[in-house]
């Protein structure tokens, strides 16, 4: 099953997540959100709220794993960083052949800070 952009804003913010913006398509569920940690780093135990959201939308069958796109903002427009998952990685999550570590892991390596990837584009 796979719940509308709507009802997974809804559930993301029931797990203390401050959705801006959310979109689903048949490639990737993309969300925009303030965090409530406004540092130089993505907070990771908001990342950690965020994916549990997901998971457990997964294990009631109320969501199909679809990759996850997400933004992070400090304020509109204030990009802090972005961070993705895969579907596979909830998949194999689910069917115990990932651990919580391992999936943890493999989400906080795909942190992309803003402050990294302007440093680079401003580099000669």
């Amino acid at each position: 099953m796979t719940m509308d952009a709507d009802a997974l804003a809804a559930e993301l913010r029931s797990y203390g997540i401050s959705v801006e913006d959310l979109s689903v398509d048949e490639d990737a569920l993309r969300v925009t959100y303030m965090t409530a940690f406004p540092g130089d780093t993505v907070h990771h135990p908001e990342i950690g709220r965020a994916c549990n959201a997901l998971i457990d939308l997964q294990e009631a069958d109320r969501w199909e794993p679809t990759r996850v796109e997400a933004t992070v903002e400090r304020a509109p427009g204030d990009v802090l960083g972005r961070w993705h998952v895969e579907p596979e990685w909830f998949e194999r999550l689910a069917s115990y052949e990932l651990s919580e570590t391992e999936f943890s892991t493999r989400v906080v390596e795909t942190i992309d800070h803003a402050s990294e990837t302007s440093t680079a584009e401003d580099a000669p």
